[in-house]
């Protein structure tokens, strides 16, 4: 995926992208399904011909159906995503952006995801990053 993906992709690219990383891979009726306030068919098969030519996703043909698969796996995208966020809204300070995540959510964090956040900090200080 180029570097700038996520600024690419307008938000019902972006919600199509979200369905189709969610189903590994699916036709435009099933991702139509999937969309909130769903366009007509015409446009999500104009939508999905878009992301082909953006280089998101690739089809295969399936009878007369064409079935979509993202081009780029999901934690690329996740990393992209992540990187124009914290670049975005948080002035490009991870630890402000991890802050927010933690200060934000409306549950404490699970034992796992506290042990996940610990082995993370610790591998990068073990890698002096």
């Amino acid at each position: 995926m180029p570097a700038n993906s996520a600024v690419q992709l307008s938000r019902r690219e972006r919600q199509i992208m979200d369905v189709v990383y969610k189903l590994g891979h699916a036709t435009a009726a099933e991702i139509r399904e999937q969309l909130p306030a769903p366009p007509v068919a015409a446009a999500v098969r104009t939508l999905l011909r878009i992301l082909e030519e953006k280089g998101h996703l690739r089809h295969e043909k399936d009878g007369p159906r064409h079935i979509y698969h993202p081009i780029t796996p999901r934690s690329v995208a996740q990393r992209s995503a992540v990187r124009h966020l914290v670049g975005t809204f948080f002035s490009g300070s991870r630890s402000a952006a991890v802050a927010a995540l933690l200060d934000e959510s409306d549950r404490p964090l699970s034992a796992d995801e506290r042990e996940q956040i610990t082995r993370a900090i610790q591998r990068l200080r073990a890698e002096d990053k």
